[in-house]
């Protein structure tokens, strides 16, 4: 019906484009001053004005942001390749189209066509579709009722079953219940439900009370919703990404900002576990695709530490800069904690260091203090970054103390897909490590410096099963370095290899080999139970070679 009925008025009139006749359809039809349409209605505003608006508007193709998914596990054997290959299918699984953005886009295409002539460049047509509209030309006001749908074309829908709102002022008002979609070009899709909506087209501008529903993989409430052409603010809101009816952890805010640029930002933040405020924060600032800092505490258990908890804590100093504090304390050793103060800008990050630090084997050193400079770029348009880092510090274990000097040069290829299954990693680097011994003195001092090199190649063989093989080598071993920190092995030549299976839709299993190619043995084998808990992952890995075991528990990143 709809189609046959723009056919129709599309023959009548010119095609010269939207936009471009001076004529309305109310004109032409001499309509009176107040009418009623009681049909289904779908028409070009600039050939029926009460019934399609067209506002100045500037148009372009709606595109579909990506999401970025991040998880990052704990392992020798190098199983982190695994991780990259389980954030792709996060990262799809969350860039895929629910059906009722599906059906967006298509009522968006269909109402393309259906347009007699082209979009006028600058101008975006606005669609209504309902069973009822009253209309008052002299005052440019009008009242839809019954399954009211507006579309505008660049990628928004508002829903009800009454809309007002005015042409002449190119506004909508929703007084009761309300549904919106956002899927505009750069931004985070945004679905909502919400109270007192009005929004401008002109303007690109709009409030809703008491609001709930999600901004990319976030699910965000709010008592007041402010759009605005380049960004989104909440005012008293909550977001989280555990879709639980009641949500495992979340976090409130009395002002979020949500920006084209996938940041969200947040004033007097609160932390929560189900109904208990477990931290606050000034200020906090969050890529909404990235994983970033945990807000929330990790425990655990491990062979060497024992029981454990530990909790990032961030303190804000200027632009750029923020102390951290990286609270740890377990049964074994007590209390295991760091701060620092960092700076990060354009690529360039700069740590004071200064308290105790441990890597995948539970090794730990104390730095105190410790500079570290890192920079990192990418090569324009090449598929290659590089980094440079220094690292010097005052260095003490249990047995040695010594001035760490650490320089690297790190050059890597983007990650590189081959066939749609293959998924290649390159990586070298040049270092040089030196420790001027300060107690006891019969150690000597050490220097270590050379080549490294690092090459994976894994297959996704489907959505549950994928494996590993590659070989990587590095000059510093606990042989030749003064640390076993970072440095677990007693060789240089590594050869791996693993495999991960995904059981059910909650349960995978992975099991990483670790091949000395010096020796001819087999150096370790652990076995990990990647375990979903619906808003937190519990993981068990058991390190075979070893006789040791670790478990870690923290709320999903995703």
């Amino acid at each position: 019906m709809i189609r046959k009925f723009i056919k129709k008025l599309s023959r009548k009139f010119n095609k010269k484009g939207i936009g471009n006749s001076d004529v309305s359809l109310f004109q032409k039809f001499s309509l009176p001053q107040k009418f009623l349409l009681s049909q289904k209605f779908l028409l070009p505003i600039n050939y029926a004005l009460p019934l399609l608006l067209i506002f100045g508007l500037s148009f372009s193709a709606v595109d579909i942001p990506k999401v970025q998914a991040a998880y990052k596990s704990n392992s020798d054997t190098e199983t982190e390749i695994f991780d990259y290959i389980e954030n792709r299918r996060r990262e799809r699984r969350a860039n895929q189209l629910t059906p009722e953005q599906e059906k967006l886009l298509a009522d968006i295409e269909e109402i393309k066509y259906q347009l007699p002539g082209e979009i006028v460049e600058g101008k975006v047509p606005v669609a209504f579709e309902g069973d009822d509209l009253t209309y008052n030309a002299a005052t440019g006001e009008f009242i839809a009722t019954g399954k009211v749908d507006i579309i505008q074309l660049d990628g928004y829908r508002f829903q009800s079953e009454e809309v007002t709102g005015n042409v002449k002022d190119q506004e909508v008002r929703v007084e009761d219940r309300g549904h919106m979609m956002q899927l505009t070009p750069g931004a985070p899709r945004v679905t909502l439900d919400g109270y007192n909506m009005i929004y401008n087209y002109g303007t690109k501008t709009g409030t809703t009370d008491y609001a709930e529903g999600k901004a990319g993989e976030y699910y965000i409430t709010g008592k007041r919703f402010e759009f605005y052409p380049d960004h989104l603010v909440v005012y008293e809101g909550t977001q989280t990404k555990c879709g639980a009816q009641v949500p495992d952890y979340h976090v409130s805010a009395d002002r979020m900002e949500i920006w084209p640029e996938q940041i969200m930002r947040m004033y007097n933040v609160k932390f929560w576990i189900k109904d208990r405020l477990v931290g606050t924060k000034e200020y906090e600032e969050r890529k909404i695709e990235d994983e970033g800092r945990p807000y929330f505490p990790r425990v655990g258990y491990s062979s060497d530490s024992g029981a454990y908890i530990e909790d990032t804590f961030e303190i804000p100093i200027i632009d750029n800069v923020r102390g951290v504090i990286n609270a740890h304390i377990e049964t074994k050793h007590g209390v295991r904690s760091s701060a620092e103060i960092q700076y990060e800008n354009r690529g360039l990050d700069m740590r004071l260091l200064y308290g105790f630090y441990y890597d995948s084997n539970s090794k730990w050193i104390r730095k105190s203090p410790g500079l570290l400079t890192n920079y990192t770029k990418h090569f324009g348009g090449l598929p290659l970054s590089y980094k440079l880092e220094y690292e010097v510090g005052n260095w003490r274990s249990d047995e040695v103390a010594s001035t760490h000097h650490k320089f690297e040069a790190a050059l890597y290829h983007d990650p590189i897909i081959i066939d749609k299954k293959y998924i290649l990693l390159l990586q070298t680097s040049y270092t040089i490590t030196r420790d001027n011994v300060k107690s006891p003195e019969d150690r000597g001092n050490t220097t270590v410096r050379g080549m490294n090199y690092d090459i994976k190649l894994a297959r996704e063989f489907d959505d549950r099963f994928a494996a590993f093989i590659g070989y990587k080598y590095t000059k510093n071993n606990s042989q030749n370095s003064l640390y076993e920190y970072e440095n677990p092995d007693d060789y240089s030549g590594k050869a791996l290899a693993g495999i991960s299976y995904q059981l059910t839709p909650k349960d995978r299993f992975v099991v990483g080999l670790k091949y000395s190619t010096e020796s001819g043995h087999l150096e370790d084998v652990d076995y990990y139970w990647y375990r979903d808990l619906h808003c937190s992952t519990a993981v068990l890995r058991w390190r075979a070679k070893r006789k040791k075991v670790e478990i870690h528990w923290q709320f999903t990143p995703w």
